[in-house]
Order: structure tokens, then sequence, then C-alpha cells
């Protein structure tokens, strides 16, 4: 099975997780925190819920990766 970006698992039940808004949020903080990316992972919180949430949710299921808009 493909690895995907939330956790390792697997790409399906990474859109699932990302389909939902709360979980897709958290899950997307914690990711970036896992990656080391402090700063995008605070963005994420402070503004990633709807905006962020949407292009994570497109990006999964068309390229099997959620957004990286920084690497630091």
């Amino acid at each position: 099975m493909a690895k995907s970006d939330y956790f390792g698992l697997s790409w399906i039940v990474s859109v699932i997780l990302a389909i939902i808004p709360f979980t897709a949020w958290i899950c997307g903080f914690i990711t970036r925190l896992q990656e080391g990316k402090i700063v995008a992972a605070l963005i994420r919180l402070i503004f990633g819920f709807w905006i962020v949430w949407l292009l994570d949710l497109i990006l999964m299921i068309v390229s099997k990766h959620i957004l990286r808009l920084l690497n630091i």
C-alpha cells in the first residue's frame, strides 16, 4: 500500500481524514509539527481551518500530498 501524508497512513484513510474539516485541521497541524516546521504548523493552526483545509483536500485527492507552502 502506498503511504500518504497523514502519519504515513494509506491514501484512502488520509483522504477520509482530510474530508472532515476538524480532523484535517488537527492532522495537518500535527503532521507539520512532526516534520519540524513550527512556523507552518502555527500558521496552519491559526489560519488554516477553511482555506488551507480546502487546498489540502483538493491536493490530497489529486496529487496524494498535502499543501506545503513554507519549508520553515
